[in-house]
């Protein structure tokens, strides 16, 4: 009896955990609209837990609670993070956060963010520059959806079995990069950029199939990053080594649909409004999860500029390879407004 007894609590426990974490504000037979919204990390994650719940929330309250938003982690409508797009581009989800690099070459233009050594230290600064662009200049990269926000993270960080301090330091390491320009940008360091999904980091790192991985503060609980790794390194002024941008989109249809007034309050917490709230956790949470870190006792280093700059020497190629790829639209010319507008925002 004891031995089934815990077999229904494990039984049971794994439903609970399985189940979608849902996000209401009025009961279920009160709401017009049930929008399904899908992702690829854990329901526990910082991106959910102060990101998106607390955005579909305040949809949901400015709705009167006619719309309900049920967040759906953990790739739990099936498909991989890859296919995140797609799916809100057919309606197997009403509505995505991915990542644009996700699927390298799918989204040329936005990624000029991710080229290394352009992007701020603030998320939000980040965010408003990755949004305001997609405003003046990318709609049409991403017209098959309806972006509710397009923005970016703070500063990547690199984080290591062994220290890493100098450039020297990063020659034949191999690390989990996030997009197709930070595995370039690592290459061009003496490190092995190796892209896979966020989500297989801590198995990677357990079997020491990689030596660390470049991420956000942000993103190292949900990752166990902090428990694989003892070192960790990030640049003391901005430039940033690297950013990711992301998306979060619903199913065009779908939002074409709403009655008007829904519409509105879809609008209301979409654009600058949604990209500020999404670097506000990032960078509220880079504070938070650097000073855990340190009380582990891992060691956290500072590459001052002297040092910097010779990252920023060996990774111009990087850049000077996108620019060339680019012409075809316009790169030179995107390259100098995004440096613009991340200039405006940085020193808002």
């Amino acid at each position: 009896m004891k031995r089934l007894g815990r077999r229904t609590f494990l039984a049971s426990a794994g439903a609970l955990l399985a189940a979608p974490a849902l996000t209401r504000v009025a009961p279920a037979q009160s709401s017009q609209v049930v929008l399904k919204l899908h992702h690829f990390l854990a329901p526990t994650s910082n991106a959910q837990v102060r990101f998106l719940a607390p955005w579909a929330r305040r949809v949901e309250k400015d709705s009167g609670g006619r719309i309900r938003i049920d967040l759906y982690p953990n790739m739990q409508l099936g498909g991989t993070a890859a296919q995140l797009y797609d799916q809100a581009r057919d309606g197997v989800a009403d509505i995505v956060w991915t990542l644009p690099g996700s699927t390298p070459g799918r989204f040329p233009r936005i990624e000029v963010f991710e080229l290394p050594f352009l992007a701020n230290k603030s998320a939000v600064s980040n965010a408003q520059a990755v949004q305001a662009l997609y405003e003046a200049q990318l709609r049409d990269e991403f017209k098959e959806v309806h972006p509710i926000c397009v923005f970016a993270h703070d500063q990547g960080v690199i984080h290591t079995l062994k220290p890493v301090a100098a450039l020297p330091d990063m020659k034949g390491l191999k690390l989990r990069a996030p997009t197709r320009l930070s595995a370039e940008a690592l290459k061009a360091l003496g490190a092995n950029g190796i892209m896979m999904p966020v989500t297989q980091v801590p198995d990677a790192l357990s079997v020491r199939a990689i030596d660390g991985c470049v991420v956000p503060w942000e993103v190292v609980p949900a990752i166990k990053v902090g428990d694989y790794t003892k070192f960790h390194a990030e640049f003391a002024a901005p430039p940033a080594l690297y950013t990711a941008t992301f998306i979060l989109a619903m199913n065009r249809r779908r939002y074409e649909t709403l009655p008007a007034d829904l519409k509105a309050v879809i609008d209301k917490h979409s654009g600058q409004a949604a990209a500020r709230a999404a670097g506000k956790m990032w960078d509220d949470q880079a504070v938070v999860v650097a000073d855990a870190v340190k009380e582990r006792g891992n060691t956290i280093t500072r590459i001052e500029k002297a040092e910097a700059e010779r990252w920023q020497k060996a990774t111009q190629p990087v850049t000077d390879a996108w620019l060339r790829a680019s012409k075809k639209f316009g790169g030179e010319k995107l390259l100098a407004d995004a440096k613009a507008l991340l200039a405006k925002y940085g020193a808002a």
